[in-house]
């Protein structure tokens, strides 16, 4: 696989980072390659809610989110995927809980549309403790177990090179090599997500980069319905940076603690989405470590299948699939470091890699070139 002649971007990892450093490379006419040690991509862009929440980021985050809406919504069209601008709903269940989304629309304006309880049983159909709730409508949801893919072939046709199956070996200035020869590159983009430690272990450590392991299911909808929005909860609250400028969040924090201890400490994410077949995928736990066991405990997904059942007003729900989410975490959002010269390690460290990706990549490819 040795190249002769020297592409412009090598970007190691096919996963959405990835591909959005490649779809930022070929729309300033760059030439490209992409290395991607699997046959397809099978990490963090395939394993989450396909959840574009712009609206519920912060600072940096919400910079990059809403340059990211903007990538999602041309790619959709270009690539031929399934895409919604659907929005978000976030479901208050307390009265603290409407307070915080009272302050967040005084915040945020028209990004923040305010709901009654009937506006929210008519878009996402919950149970009857519902207060009320409010609309993030510039939020947008896609399949990730298609999207990706279909980036990857809209990318193939606009002359990027892939080479699948082929394992990163080390890189240095203007040559990456693989477990299949090398490849001559004028500049080198690395996005192995919560893999960086093997890649390179003190940049990681330094960055204070661990694993985040989520539990995630697909089950089936008790309500067989169309559920336009993404939804979110109080637990949800706790998770996003536009909440944490509300003066009252620390209620609903200590409240939910209070009440439901084992939920926070699980740091339960409580959410769903639904998939073009008309599932929903719910979750999620988040736990942090370098290294993780292998051996999953039953109380996580009952756990999140019972909070989920009582949001949606059923005893039960059907479990149609399981897995493990997994994503690089750190105390900073973005992790973006120079290990040698003319490369850049990238990785979104705050699992909001499908929402910031396409916006990171941008600023990551001006500083680089």
């Amino acid at each position: 696989m040795t190249s002769s002649e020297p592409v412009d971007l090598a970007v190691i990892g096919a996963g959405i980072v990835g591909l959005a450093h490649a779809v930022e490379a070929v729309s300033r006419g760059l030439s490209v390659a992409v290395l991607e040690r699997d046959e397809r991509a099978t990490g963090a862009s395939v394993r989450n809610f396909g959840h574009g929440c712009a609206s519920a980021q912060a600072g940096l985050s919400l910079e990059y989110g809403m340059a990211a809406r903007r990538q999602w919504l041309r790619l959709a069209k270009e690539a031929g995927f399934w895409i919604r601008e659907a929005g978000t709903v976030v479901a208050a269940r307390a009265d603290d809980e409407m307070t915080v989304l009272n302050e967040l629309h005084d915040r945020l304006g028209a990004a923040a549309v305010l709901l009654d309880r009937s506006a929210v049983l008519k878009r996402v159909g919950l149970a009857d403790d519902v207060i009320g709730g409010a609309l993030l409508p510039l939020d947008l949801r896609v399949d990730p177990r298609e999207a990706p893919a279909a980036i990857a072939r809209w990318l193939t046709e606009q002359g990027v090179t892939f080479h699948w199956g082929t394992a990163l070996a080390s890189t240095e200035p203007g040559l990456v090599r693989t477990s299949r020869g090398s490849i001559r590159a004028r500049r080198t983009v690395v996005a192995v997500g919560h893999d960086i430690d093997y890649v390179y272990p003190d940049l990681a450590e330094r960055h204070g980069v661990r694993r985040c392991r989520l539990r995630m299911l697909r089950v089936t909808d008790p309500h067989a319905r169309t559920l336009d929005p993404a939804l979110l909860t109080g637990h949800s609250m706790l998770r996003y940076g536009a909440f944490e400028d509300c003066p009252t969040l620390p209620a609903v924090r200590a409240r939910l603690q209070r009440e439901e201890p084992e939920a926070v400490a699980a740091g339960l994410n409580l959410m769903f989405t639904q998939r073009p077949d008309g599932s929903l995928t719910i979750g999620d736990t988040h736990h942090y470590d370098h290294t993780f066991d292998p051996f999953d405990d039953e109380e996580l997904d009952e756990l999140v299948l019972a909070q989920t059942a009582r949001l949606l007003g059923v005893p039960n729900l059907q479990v149609l699939q399981r897995w493990r989410g997994v994503y690089a975490s750190a105390p900073e959002p973005f992790l973006v470091d120079t290990p040698h010269e003319d490369a850049r390690a990238v990785s979104v460290t705050s699992g909001i890699g499908m929402t910031t990706a396409f916006g990171l990549a941008a600023s990551v490819l001006d500083d680089l070139l």
